[in-house]
């Protein structure tokens, strides 16, 4: 499900577009390898401004260039020359355990473990999508192709990333798997798209709130990272009992097709492929697009189908004269391309997204050092509990380029780890936790943001947060609280104003205020990452009993 990047482009708002490609698909799924070496894969091969080309399995070729303003309007084509990058010289991280670590680390393996077995068991029933019958019912009666196999079709390779593939699990009213939509950034004839393609073995492709939210997020990151959108829609519009979360606000489903409108305004070029059904709000997604291609006999697009309009006027009508592939083509205007079958199909919008005029930057074959530790021993490195995490500079080392770092403020502040580092060539700034953000803390994360901000480069964000509640037991002590509350709220300008790309990785706990400082989602980073150890709250399980009134009370806070 989640695979590894040996590229991607992460673009200011505002700048011109470039292009950017992946690695081969991760095997330590199927080998039943360390989950959080997914996350560190990610990050030793994500950090890209530029494009390469597709490289064989195992080598690890990449390049970044620094990136200049651009005129107001935007423009999809690169025309900055390569540059010589300057020479680094990165003091090399000590990542060698001590016994004192070995107990810590064999606790944290063995949490790793249960997580990984608990990660198996959600990506099968992904896997699954609708069920047995209704993949039956999609295939066999409906003549259609899975949606997977549609993206195999779509895309170069298979290595593609997807965004949010365990979204719609235990929701109030039921689990959807992956929200019933595929979404992600995958390779078209070359160029790096994001792509949203509906699942119709999950409820028949109906939209349901979390799959709205799935949809706006994925073109978030087309808008973020100014990436063409490619949508393969197969939709029975919205759910209706459902229809108060999905239709009224700002951010439900009207906001999609919003979306469309504005990206086609900034010049981000959107293609629509009708594979299926267009119902109701479905027909408004291939229709507000740059370029349609429907698929006849499979493909219809319509307000309201064919029950609706029999109980509406009693007339019968078919979905095929209604709003079919040969209507739409012919009579209506609203498709510019006609294809007899889905293969066909899916070769028409590869050649449209070759018509875009896009040049890509030359490939830039620099030697990467790889780092001196091995990336499965963050198996044992990966937090059970923060109160027994070990210092974060043995999880930087094991990501970056021979393990080397040029700290910042090393011995200032030494609970926010600062430095320079290269992650598969580029020059990254990282920011971990080694501790709570204290007021020194946060004075030199503000300042080190600010620095890489002003030099253009791309910041990392490795969260494990304090869970403690801040007491305040005296005056000394609340005059310093509210002195760490001011230099938090500093930092936290530093994060939300700097233009620079962000990522953020979740390698413990996000918990309380600390995780706006440290670019959580509420800061808008260009993505965010979880490990799967990773804990997620205002206050973690465990720190309840200071704030509630009773131990009854406490218990069920530190259970939920």
């Amino acid at each position: 499900m989640y695979r590894c990047m040996s590229s991607l482009y992460f673009l200011k708002r505002g700048r011109s577009l470039t292009n950017t490609s992946f690695s081969k698909p991760l095997s330590w799924i199927t080998e039943n390898k360390c989950i959080p070496a997914a996350f560190n894969c990610f990050l030793c091969h994500g950090i890209q401004l530029t494009s390469t080309s597709p490289v064989p399995h195992g080598t690890l070729k990449t390049q970044l260039r620094g990136l200049t303003p651009r005129p107001p309007i935007p423009r999809y084509m690169s025309s900055r020359a390569p540059r010589r990058r300057l020479p680094s010289a990165f003091p090399v991280l000590d990542g060698a355990f001590q016994p004192i670590h070995n107990h810590v680390f064999e606790e944290n393996a063995r949490n790793s473990q249960v997580c990984l077995k608990r990660y198996m068991e959600l990506k099968k029933k992904v896997l699954n999508g609708g069920g047995v019958n209704a993949i039956a019912h999609h295939t066999q009666k409906n003549k259609k192709v899975l949606v997977r196999d549609r993206l195999r079709m779509l895309l170069d390779d298979e290595d593609y990333l997807e965004l949010s593939p365990f979204a719609g699990f235990g929701l109030p009213y039921g689990d959807i798997p992956s929200a019933g939509c595929i979404t992600g950034i995958g390779k078209i004839n070359g160029l790096w798209c994001v792509f949203i393609a509906n699942d119709a073995t999950v409820k028949g492709g109906t939209a349901y709130p979390i799959t709205v939210k799935k949809q706006l997020r994925a073109q978030e990151v087309s808008m973020q990272n100014r990436l063409p959108c490619v949508y393969l829609v197969d939709s029975g519009g919205a759910f209706l009992p459902l229809q108060s979360d999905i239709f009224p606000d700002k951010n439900h489903g009207g906001r999609i097709f919003y979306n469309e409108a504005v990206m086609s305004a900034v010049k981000i070029p959107q293609v629509a492929l009708v594979c299926g059904s267009c119902t109701a709000g479905g027909a408004y997604v291939p229709t507000l697009a740059e370029e349609v291609v429907i698929v006849h006999s499979i493909g219809t697009i319509f307000l309201a189908g064919p029950p609706l309009v029999k109980a509406a006027t009693g007339e019968e009508v078919i979905p095929e004269d209604l709003g079919g592939a040969t209507l739409h083509s012919e009579v209506s205007g609203c498709v510019d391309h006609f294809a007899a079958v889905e293969s066909e199909g899916y070769e028409c919008t590869r050649n449209i997204i070759s018509t875009l005029n896009f040049e890509l930057p030359e490939e830039n074959t620099t030697e990467v050092e790889e780092p001196l530790y091995s990336a499965e021993e963050l198996m044992g490195l990966a937090p059970k509990s923060y109160n027994y995490s070990m210092d974060v500079r043995l999880i930087v080392c094991r990501l970056t380029d021979g393990s080397q770092l040029q700290e910042f403020k090393a011995r200032y502040g030494t609970t926010l780890l600062t430095g320079f580092a290269r992650i598969e060539g580029h020059q990254v700034g990282i920011v971990a936790n080694n501790g709570e953000l204290t007021y020194e803390a946060s004075l030199k994360g503000s300042h080190f943001v600010q620095l890489c901000d002003q030099r253009d480069i791309p910041l990392i964000f490795l969260q494990n947060t304090a869970p403690q509640p801040v007491h305040t037991l005296s005056q000394a002590k609340a005059e310093m609280n509210t002195n760490r509350l001011k230099a938090q709220g500093s930092m936290m300008s530093a994060v939300a104003c700097a233009s620079t790309p962000k990522i953020t990785v979740v390698i413990g706990g996000c918990h309380g205020g600390d995780s706006y400082a440290m670019c959580g989602r509420a800061f808008d980073p260009n993505f965010l990452f979880l490990w799967p150890n990773a804990r997620v709250s205002i206050l973690a399980p465990g720190y309840a009993g200071a704030l509630a009134q009773d131990e009854e009370e406490t218990m069920r806070i530190n259970e939920q």
